[in-house]
């Protein structure tokens, strides 16, 4: 019997950068919820983004923020990582050198960090994820505790990725997270990790679990749920590591599974 449920947002659930979720699924958490089924919402958005984004049942389910750096539930902190300061200090220098590319500082207490001013960003972060974007000189220097460090880049993120990958193999988790982020945690920072912290808290067992997702951030988290699905636009790898196959987040692929569970 299922008893936990955690999808992944971005490519998932809706579209990249959006809020456009169908409010179904409000009613379906309800319903899951009254089953004793556990909703967790699992993102590599940040906390106050997927509270706005599920506020009709934000007190109702778990959130697995930050890729897994940060798991909280109505307000509480269940489990936090915060980033090596060193390796952290290497990340934000190279950023800084690479034509294009934006450090996006994630903190404990769910706001956003910068240090570039650009107009195309903010209106995506502020408008699009709907975080809580603030702007300093140096984000080295800012006393706030760092849990994840995100580099946005418009084009090429791929191309990008294999030499972070490399470097940084065995002393960080580096994630690419959609076509335009790559994603900096500490090694046990991971969706996967996260729920089976979940997993442990409320003594579910893998085969009670069932996940969904679209890229590659996602994998430890459908590798940690005995009922993985990848939604058919999702990366190849991640439908190679997932069990079944779910419909495209633009046609609801996530809430049918849901809907058939109920």
């Amino acid at each position: 019997m299922i008893k936990l449920i955690a999808s992944d947002i971005d490519g998932t659930l809706l579209e990249e950068g959006t809020d456009g979720i169908n409010p179904e699924i409000f009613t379906v958490i309800r319903e899951l919820k009254k089953k004793g089924i556990v909703f967790a919402a699992a993102s590599g958005r940040e906390y106050a983004s997927l509270r706005r984004l599920f506020q009709p049942v934000k007190d109702d389910i778990y959130f697995i923020a930050d890729n897994g750096a940060s798991v909280m539930y109505s307000g509480e902190e269940i489990y936090a990582t915060l980033m090596d300061r060193g390796l952290l200090e290497e990340v934000v220098k190279k950023v800084r050198t690479l034509p294009g590319c934006y450090s996006v500082i994630s903190t404990r207490k769910g706001e956003c960090y910068l240090e570039q001013e650009s107009e195309e960003l903010d209106d995506f972060l502020i408008n699009g994820y709907h975080y809580d974007v603030h702007h300093v000189d140096d984000v080295l220097k800012a006393p706030i505790e760092i849990i994840k460090c995100a580099v946005y880049k418009k084009h090429g993120i791929q191309e990008l990725a294999p030499e972070f990958l490399e470097k940084y193999k065995n002393r960080l988790n580096v994630a690419i997270a959609g076509d335009i982020w790559l994603d900096f945690m500490n090694l046990e920072s991971d969706k996967g990790n996260a729920l089976k912290k979940l997993q442990e808290k409320l003594h579910i067992l893998p085969e009670e679990t069932m996940a969904f997702g679209d890229n590659m951030n996602d994998i430890g988290m459908l590798r940690a749920a005995g009922e993985s699905y990848a939604v058919e636009n999702a990366a190849q790898a991640v439908k190679e590591t997932a069990r079944y196959t779910a419909g495209k987040h633009t046609e609801d692929g996530v809430l049918n599974v849901l809907r058939k569970l109920l």
